[in-house]
């Protein structure tokens, strides 16, 4: 069954299907074509944002570590659901990986000592890691294609983890070349 099949027929299932479809996709921002992936980088962004306003600085790298941690186990749960329902071993509609990849970017980006808090470099790092998360989401270099192999809601869930930690490689380096 085709991804936007399968997500458009779900409107006629029973509601016990909506939880592990809401969270597979991260509500729903999967389904959004083209580039499913970029889409749930990009809702994991909007979502994250709040953050910046609300909470003090020394609390964002453990508020998205938290968050990461929640959307792994999550996706963990969510994705035989989703490999059953679009009948694919990495369903491209299911972006939690995404999601908890990106906030594992951000949760190691803040953890740095040097980490860009305020002004622009918050914003230009935030933009760098989103690129660079992306870049490596698709790219797969090693070992991020090696755990994509990895059965079931691991490979789907940890080869994003990778990614986000390569992400948070290149804004670290950013952040050493180029200190504010």
């Amino acid at each position: 069954m085709k991804a936007s099949l399968a997500s458009w027929t779900l409107i006629s299932e029973p509601r016990r299907r909506w939880l592990p479809f809401l969270v597979a996709t991260f509500f729903a921002s999967g389904c959004i074509r083209p580039a499913p992936g970029t889409w749930g980088t990009v809702a994991a962004v909007l979502v994250a944002l709040p953050l910046f306003f609300l909470a003090p600085a020394q609390w964002w790298w453990l508020s998205f570590a938290i968050a990461a941690c929640l959307a792994t186990v999550l996706g963990l749960l969510s994705c035989p659901w989703s490999i059953r329902w679009y009948q694919r071993s990495d369903p491209s509609s299911v972006v939690i990986d995404e999601v908890a990849g990106m906030w594992l970017a951000l949760a190691l980006i803040f953890a740095l000592p040097q980490a860009p808090t305020s002004g622009w470099m918050l914003y230009v790092s935030v933009a760098v890691a989103f690129a660079a998360f992306r870049v490596f989401d698709v790219a797969k270099p090693w070992p991020v294609y090696t755990l994509e192999r990895l059965p079931g809601g691991w490979g789907i869930m940890f080869d994003d983890l990778a990614a986000g930690l390569y992400a948070a490689l290149c804004v670290a380096l950013m952040v050493m070349v180029f200190p504010v």
